[in-house]
């Protein structure tokens, strides 16, 4: 009876491990397609993949924007034909137990070099949206207080306006 007890929980485990791997190969598809939407300036298929509630940071201390404006400051870089090309060096998948919240980082070769996503999916009708995007430029911990000295005219304007 032990033996089968046994076999159960190893078979068990396998089908957990692969069905994590399907889900994982999912989101990976997923959000390979909505940055190669980005950059093929596929302005539908970029934004519908995009929770109607959604939230995208970027890289400047200003870039705060739901759906409806970061698609206003998007739009004209999508109607010239090229928005921006961001592609995955590495990623890591998380899930909730129940399978229906999703967060990831993401390690991309871009225009501005190395950069770092990081987000939120969760299901609506049955498909993924993304629901809360991070994208960061990565500074070398040795070059840290030379872009601090190029960002601080900027940025201590902004600090300022924040009192």
């Amino acid at each position: 009876m032990k033996v089968y007890y046994l076999f159960f929980l190893v078979l068990m485990s396998c089908a957990s491990t692969q069905n994590t791997s399907d889900k994982k190969a999912e989101i990976t598809f997923f959000l390979d397609n909505w940055h190669k939407a980005a950059a093929e300036a596929n302005y539908d298929n970029y934004f519908n993949a995009m929770s109607d509630e959604s939230i995208f940071i970027g890289t400047d201390a200003t870039e705060n924007w739901n759906k409806t404006a970061f698609q206003a400051f998007a739009k004209p870089y999508f109607d010239k034909g090229k928005a921006w090309n961001f592609k995955a060096i590495e990623r890591n998948i998380y899930f909730s137990q129940d399978g229906k919240l999703v967060w990831f980082d993401e390690l991309l070769n871009t225009q501005m070099k190395i950069c770092r996503g990081s987000g939120v999916l969760v299901q609506e009708d049955g498909q993924w949206k993304i629901k809360h995007y991070v994208l960061s430029m990565t500074v070398p911990n040795e070059n840290t207080n030379d872009v601090v000295k190029i960002k601080a005219p900027i940025e201590d304007k902004i600090l300022f306006e924040k009192k």
